[in-house]
């Protein structure tokens, strides 16, 4: 019988839990659109990663495209074009909601990136902890070119990887990064051989599942936390988060199993 169980969030949204490997797979499922993200989609990934959050049994996720050419093209521009001012400003909410959800997800997080990955598709790739592409991944994030600026969190989430200077240049620009150069300029983390993003990408979840739950939320918590601090409130971050797991159930189950040199069998708190 399969570990792996699947739920549907509309359409175009599904998530795949795996219960052996405790790795979730979140995919973008649009195919007619090369996963553009429209209010529905928006919506229905918001939802997604809600439960997601709320699910203690999944260590690591992954987010995933099933278009063989595209990971995410960003905007339903279609969609948009069909919005009056008044329209736009109410659906703003419903788009952010979807970024942060991804950006908010208290567990690793990693994309598998492939195709166009472009605007908003980039942006929700940069909201995960880790980039995994293969050399058909062009990415960029070309906002300023049809008269907005990302709103996925771009402008924030791209000088954190690649600094300040270079995410101007390429924000300023619009221009688009092929997967080589997007992983020479630490646009992306891992570039594996053509077709291989997504199983890559799921080992990698697999094996940072591995390790603590409370471990390694706690571990995200620090990092995320922590970003743009000064080092000393920075070093506070951290020892309230090693306060969380200090006195876990985890904790004394890593401990004990290291020295019984077996496997950890996690509780999870």
């Amino acid at each position: 019988m399969s570990s792996v169980s699947e739920e549907r969030y509309g359409e175009w949204i599904a998530v795949r839990k795996d219960a052996e490997t405790h790795v979730a797979e979140l995919v973008l499922d649009r195919p007619g659109a090369m996963n553009a993200v429209s209010s529905e989609l928006a919506a229905r990934l918001a939802e997604a990663c809600a439960d997601l959050a709320a699910d203690r049994g999944v260590r690591a996720t992954v987010l995933t495209s099933t278009h063989e050419r595209a990971f995410c093209v960003g905007a339903d521009l279609k969609e948009r074009n069909s919005l009056s001012d008044a329209e736009l400003g109410r659906q703003r909410p419903t788009a952010r909601a979807a970024y942060t959800g991804v950006l908010e997800l208290p567990m690793p997080t990693v994309a598998a990136v492939h195709g166009y990955a472009l605007g908003g598709g980039f942006e929700l790739a940069l909201s995960c902890d880790v980039i995994v592409a293969d050399p058909t991944a062009v990415v960029g994030l070309p906002e300023v070119s049809v008269g907005v600026i990302p709103g996925g969190g771009g402008t924030q989430l791209l000088p954190r990887r690649v600094g300040a200077a270079r995410a101007a240049e390429l924000i300023f620009s619009a221009r688009r990064v092929e997967g080589a150069e997007a992983h020479r300029l630490g646009l992306v983390d891992e570039l594996v051989e053509e077709g291989r993003d997504r199983d890559e990408a799921l080992a990698l979840g697999g094996r940072i599942a591995r390790n603590s739950p409370v471990g390694l939320r706690a571990a995200k918590r620090a990092l995320r936390t922590g970003w743009g601090l000064d080092l000393s409130a920075g070093l506070e971050i951290e020892d309230a988060a090693w306060r969380t797991v200090a006195f876990s159930g985890d904790r004394a189950e890593g401990v004990a199993a290291f020295n019984e040199k077996r496997k950890p069998q996690w509780p999870g708190e």
